[in-house]
């Protein structure tokens, strides 16, 4: 009699794909950066392309009144807009060509930190390696295959492109007196609180009162007062502003 086969082990599922990269600051805070793909820095590339090309014909066409010192001043600019276009601004702006900027992007080193001059200045050195044999061909199958979409010369230099985060702004709360809970009150009981006085200018007056009320009832306060007292409440938790 023939013993019954266990059934074959599915393979273990791979993980699910995450552009978030992790990285750990000296004082032990996670960072999260997200890198930037090849389409969204291809674009920023053709932006600076284009302002590169517009500057130059603006300052050849001024120098072409200069004659000969005129092209030999021309081919000095063509040198150090070509090569220090990008670093200098990526220095100097916090990682932010003016491309990068208009696609939301700016380059940092692999830990999170501002890029230098050193970084900066190789990883556009190694541009014409990226450009071999044609076209950013070289490049551009370097970052589809980088799990953080890195060309050649971010992975000589140690450099990352990712978006630039939106630094966290404060809700804004209806103006009110800043007063504490007659209560004491739960993490959940202060988020409610907070999430009442954030969303008042999205609600209607009537929405707003039966919001109110409801919040009201745990906290004793009277129902003619509570938007009010809960606006006061919530400029209490936020803190001074």
């Amino acid at each position: 009699m023939l013993e019954p086969t266990a059934p074959p082990r599915k393979a273990p599922l791979a993980p699910p794909l995450d552009t978030r990269h992790q990285v750990e600051t000296p004082e032990g805070i996670d960072l999260p950066l997200r890198p930037a793909g090849l389409p969204v820095r291809a674009l920023a590339f053709t932006i600076d392309l284009a302002l590169r090309g517009v500057i130059m014909g603006v300052l050849f066409t001024a120098l072409a009144f200069l004659g000969k010192l005129g092209m030999g001043l021309g081919s000095l600019l063509l040198f150090a807009i070509s090569w220090w276009y990008m670093v200098l601004f990526e220095v100097l702006r916090q990682g932010c060509s003016p491309g990068k900027q208009w696609m939301g992007l700016r380059v940092v080193h692999d830990d999170g930190t501002p890029v230098g001059w050193s970084a900066s200045l190789l990883r556009n050195l190694l541009r014409f390696v990226d450009l071999l044999p044609f076209g950013y061909f070289l490049g551009s199958l370097s970052c589809l295959h980088h799990p953080t979409f890195k060309r050649l010369g971010d992975i000589a230099a140690g450099t990352l492109v990712v978006y630039s985060e939106r630094p966290l702004t404060r809700p804004q709360l209806p103006e009110a007196q800043a007063r504490r809970s007659p209560v004491p009150l739960t993490l959940k009981e202060q988020r409610a609180v907070l999430s009442f006085a954030e969303r008042q200018n999205e609600l209607s007056p009537a929405r707003v009162n039966e919001l109110a009320a409801l919040l009201a009832q745990p906290l004793h306060i009277s129902a003619p007062k509570a938007v009010a007292e809960l606006n006061g409440i919530a400029r209490g938790l936020l803190g001074p502003t």
